[in-house]
């Protein structure tokens, strides 16, 4: 694996928890339980249509998902799965460097600027903006978005929570995932 993570973080790498930087060296397959959850009314019916165009189930309730990050080319790799059916793969294009930098998660048509705060060793992304198809959406129009992995016991906690203007809490998911170094990634 590159150093891509390394570098974007300089000196501020060495906050991260040990095993986000293993894993962020090395690469490797986290894959473990996770709940999902969706709010109610437009804002669930939403988050539910918006779940399933990125790979998450739209039943709510305990899933398996396995997520394999690695480096390549300067661009960071993440491959989710639920259940061993669905996936959904993300690029992150990393711009300048921490703190003022921003990685790039392009996702099929949608493009997301993160930022990263590090917070008791965790990595929190910071949604800065969204564009689709190289439009920028309007900042009143954005979703919040919460989204960060940190180290518990020797798992990592992922955790991803989406609420809309206006309309409140659309969908969420976390759980504690399992680090295979020996799996491909």
């Amino acid at each position: 694996m590159s150093d891509i993570v390394e570098h974007w973080f300089g000196t501020a790498f060495q906050q991260l928890h040990p095993l986000l930087q293993r894993l962020h060296r090395t690469g490797g397959v986290l894959s473990g339980p996770v709940q999902i959850r969706f709010g109610s009314g437009l804002a669930g019916m939403l988050g539910r249509r918006i779940a399933h165009r990125t790979g998450v189930p739209t039943s709510g309730a305990d899933h398996h998902l396995r997520v394999a990050i690695h480096a390549r080319d300067g661009v960071l790799h993440w491959e989710r799965s639920f259940d061993g059916q669905s996936s959904f793969s993300s690029l992150f294009l990393p711009v300048g460097h921490y703190p003022t930098g921003h990685w790039l998660e392009q996702t099929g048509p949608v493009a997301l600027r993160l930022g990263v705060d590090i917070v008791d060793g965790g990595w929190h992304w910071q949604h800065r903006d969204s564009r689709i198809r190289g439009l920028p959406l309007p900042a009143w129009c954005l979703p919040r978005l919460i989204a960060s992995k940190c180290v518990e016991g020797s798992g990592y906690r992922f955790a991803v929570c989406m609420s809309l203007p206006l309309l409140g809490f659309a969908f969420a998911y976390a759980g504690t995932l399992a680090l295979s170094l020996d799996e491909a990634a």
